[in-house]
Order: structure tokens, then sequence, then C-alpha cells
């Protein structure tokens, strides 16, 4: 019974563990897309677009 409850423990831990990685991995990607857009409003601005 004991292993039951480890093995549960162990699987539940593991799959909460790889769904964080997903989410930081998708807010990493958001974070890139408006570091970009600032990339591109200081270069617009650089140019004289501002």
């Amino acid at each position: 019974m004991k292993r039951i409850i480890a093995l549960a423990l162990l699987s539940l831990f593991s799959m909460s563990m790889l769904s964080a990685c997903n989410t930081m991995a998708g807010a990493g990607k958001d974070v890139q897309k408006v570091g970009e857009k600032v990339e591109d409003k200081a270069q617009d601005c650089k140019d004289g677009k501002c």
C-alpha cells in the first residue's frame, strides 16, 4: 500500500513539474515577443520615425 501511495505521489509531482515547464516556456515566448516589439519601436525612434 505504501508503494502505491509513493508511486501516485511521484506521478502527480512529475505531472505538475512538466506542466509548469510548459507554462514557463509559453511565458518566455510571450516576453520575447514583447522584447522584439520594444526593440522595433526603439529602432523607429532612432531613425526619427517616432
